[in-house]
């Protein structure tokens, strides 16, 4: 199959030709069908979270299942599916207590001793996220992946693989945005949005976007910006505590760098949470002041949303269907996976929402 492999940190993806294998007892070969291109697949490439090379990167995808292994009951040849990077075992302490993003187990890849999943001319290519998206097929744990209804268009149905869950489920599971509540959100991207999106479907009272870019706040009020915030004229913090008389009951951070987190933190009221979505480069420390503390604000983390995406995928197919979660605004292009580097660069500068690689079968 063709794939865009990466060998080296800050070096152009390679477009080549790998092999698959079949799948084992518990896994499904899955034809791409659609794939993002977002963020932390740009991480990858830079260097700023390490992983074994080469490997193949790609995470936010979707497609039709081609080939079953013999314990898989749930799914079968002709599904259409979205997968997850965060597949889970099912049996572990946080899949039994509702937390199965958080699942690291093992199990769900191969073992040492078995034949990779991925490979070329006999060498292992490691596999990225359970998935590695980039690729015209993917070979995947059953806990990777869920099945949805057939009428939901696949560009759409792969952006709910990563960022849509990460953000709206950042509002929905992680933070638990409540009706009435006031809300700010840092950063205007694909995840961003989907945060703002996640609030209104919450019901947030008020929703304020923050962002550099006049074109990302002007799309935001697509999404449910009920006021927006351009940090580029001012500090945002004050903006912020001005606008809502004391700072907002929620916050998140959808970018991943240290003044923003430590911004989302001071823009908060009294017992307010601020959650950081983004992925803070390894190594970065986030200063708070202490007596802040003792106004109940807290600061967390929240990993892909907090989802349980066999349950809250085919929520989000729902709401979008029903013209609640704004889908067909994220998509800024449909590409061919021999521009994905072309793709990489614009999300270095900024380009709007997703850019989404379409497979010819």
């Amino acid at each position: 199959m063709k794939a865009a492999v990466m060998r080296e940190v800050n070096a152009p993806l390679q477009i080549e030709e790998v092999q698959i294998s079949k799948p084992m007892a518990r896994e499904v070969l899955i034809r791409t069908s659609a794939v993002g291109v977002c963020h932390s697949d740009l991480h990858i490439l830079h260097g700023t979270y390490p992983r074994d090379l080469p490997t193949i990167l790609g995470h936010e995808s979707a497609g039709i299942v081609e080939q079953v292994g013999s314990a898989v009951t749930g799914l079968k040849p002709g599904d259409h599916v979205i997968t997850c990077l965060s597949a889970f075992c099912g049996h572990c302490e946080h899949c039994l207590t509702g937390h199965m993003s958080r699942c690291q187990s093992p199990e769900i890849d191969r073992g040492e001793n078995d034949e990779p999943r991925l490979s070329q001319n006999g060498t292992r290519i490691h596999q990225f996220a359970n998935l590695s998206s980039f690729a015209e097929q993917m070979l995947v744990h059953e806990h990777a992946v869920v099945k949805i209804r057939e009428d939901m268009p696949l560009d759409r149905a792969a952006l709910i693989g990563c960022g849509v869950t990460t953000g709206a489920g950042a509002a929905i599971n992680t933070a638990k945005v409540r009706p009435g509540t006031t809300v700010a959100v840092i950063g205007c991207g694909g995840v961003g949005l989907s945060a703002i999106n996640g609030a209104a479907i919450a019901g947030a009272g008020r929703i304020i976007a923050v962002d550099m870019h006049p074109n990302k706040l002007e799309l935001a009020k697509q999404f449910g910006a009920t006021d927006v915030v351009n940090a580029s004229e001012g500090d945002p913090v004050e903006q912020v505590v001005d606008m809502t008389n004391g700072g907002v009951h929620y916050s998140f951070e959808a970018i991943g760098m240290k003044v923003t987190a430590e911004q989302s933190f001071r823009m908060l009221r009294s017992g307010g949470v601020a959650t950081v979505i983004g992925m803070v480069p390894v190594g970065t420390h986030i200063e708070l002041h202490g007596a802040d503390l003792l106004s109940e604000r807290r600061l967390q983390g929240s990993m892909m949303g907090s989802n349980r995406f066999p349950i809250d995928m085919p929520q989000y197919i729902e709401f979008y269907l029903a013209g609640k979660l704004h889908l067909d605004q994220l998509i800024s292009a449909h590409i061919k996976l021999e521009d994905v580097n072309k793709a990489m660069d614009d999300l270095e500068v900024g380009k709007l929402a997703r850019q989404v690689i379409m497979f010819d079968h």
